[in-house]
C-alpha cells in the first residue's frame, strides 16, 4: 500500500508581524518625534532611545533612515528582543552597528545621552503608582541631552472607561516592504476600575485560513490622564510640556494630523502625544 500523503500545515501567523502591521506606524511616529525635537531644540536629532521597545522596530527604522543616526532599544523580554535581532537588526546591513538592544529595566538601565526618548503604545502605563511613574520620568530626564525630548502617546475618552471592542482590517507591508495579506485586528478594553483607574486590554487577530487568535497580547495598565503626566514631568525637571492632539474629518474620524493643543473636547475616543522638553 502506498504511503498516505499528508498535507503540510501552513505555519501560524507570526504575532510580532501582525502587531507591527496593526499597531505601529513607524514612519509617522519617527517623523513626529523628529518634528517635536526640532520645535523644542531648534536642531536635528540624531540619537534616539526606544523604551519598552519590544522588537525594536522603531529603533531599527531610525538608524536605517540616515547614516548619522544611532539608536538604543530597551526591553525586559529576551524572546521579543531576540525576534527583533533576527527579523530587523540582522537585515540592516551596516546600520546594525548603530543600534544597540539592551535587555534591562527602563527604571535603572544606563545608556549614552539621547536627543529623543520614546515611550509609545502606552507602554509606560505599566507603572500603576505615581511614585513609580515619577521614578521612570526621572530616569528619562537623566538619559536626555540638554534640549532633548521625551515623547509619549496617550488615549482616553468616554469609551475608554467601559468595555469596548474595536475591529479594524489591516493590509500593509512588512519591515522589508513585502505585502502582508489583509487580516483583522481586534482591540478589546475588557475592564476598567474607576477606583484605581486600572484598565485591562487584549489584542486579538483574525487571519484568513486560521482560527481566531485570542488574547495574543494582554495589557494590565493604569490609564493615566494628560494633566497627571504634565504635572509629573514638571516635577522631575522638564522645562516644558506640550500636548499634540489630532483633529476630526467630516465623518468624525481622526484626520491623523497632530497639532499643538491647549484645549481638547472630550470624545468617545481620542489619541494624543505628550512631549516633555528638557
Amino acid at each position: 500500500m502506498a504511503p498516505r500523503r499528508t498535507r503540510k500545515r501552513k505555519p501560524p501567523p507570526d504575532r510580532h508581524v501582525l502587531y507591527t502591521a496593526a499597531v505601529q506606524s513607524l514612519d509617522a511616529d519617527l517623523d513626529f518625534a523628529r518634528k517635536a525635537y526640532r520645535h523644542h531644540a531648534g536642531r536635528e536629532p540624531f540619537l534616539l532611545r526606544e523604551d519598552f521597545c519590544g522588537t525594536a522596530a522603531l529603533a531599527c527604522e531610525w538608524a536605517r533612515k540616515r547614516k548619522d543616526r544611532k539608536a538604543w532599544g530597551i526591553d525586559l523580554d529576551a524572546e521579543t528582543l531576540d525576534w527583533g535581532r533576527r527579523h530587523y537588526l540582522d537585515h540592516l546591513g551596516p546600520a546594525a552597528d548603530r543600534v544597540q538592544l539592551i535587555q534591562g529595566d527602563v527604571l535603572s538601565v544606563k545608556t549614552p545621552p539621547s536627543d529623543v526618548v520614546l515611550a509609545l503604545n502606552f507602554s509606560y502605563c505599566i507603572f500603576k503608582s505615581r511614585d513609580l511613574l515619577k521614578q521612570y520620568f526621572q530616569s528619562v530626564f537623566k538619559a536626555l541631552k540638554p534640549g532633548g525630548v521625551m515623547v509619549m502617546d496617550i488615549f482616553g475618552g468616554s469609551g475608554a472607561l467601559e468595555h469596548n471592542v474595536e475591529e479594524r482590517d489591516v493590509e500593509t507591508d512588512d519591515f522589508d516592504g513585502n505585502p502582508i495579506p489583509e487580516f483583522e485586528f481586534i482591540w478589546e478594553q475588557a475592564r476598567y476600575n474607576v477606583v484605581t483607574a486600572e484598565i485591562l486590554c487584549h489584542i486579538h487577530f483574525k487571519v484568513p485560513g486560521f482560527k481566531r487568535m485570542n488574547k495574543v497580547f494582554t495589557y494590565d495598565w493604569r490609564l493615566w490622564t494628560i494633566p497627571e503626566l504634565m504635572d509629573l514631568l514638571a516635577e522631575v525637571g522638564f522645562s516644558s510640556t506640550v500636548v499634540y492632539g489630532h483633529g476630526w474629518d467630516e465623518d468624525d474620524e481622526s484626520d491623523g494630523i497632530y497639532r499643538r493643543r491647549t484645549f481638547m473636547d472630550n470624545e468617545e475616543g481620542w489619541l494624543a502625544y505628550v512631549v516633555g522638553g528638557k
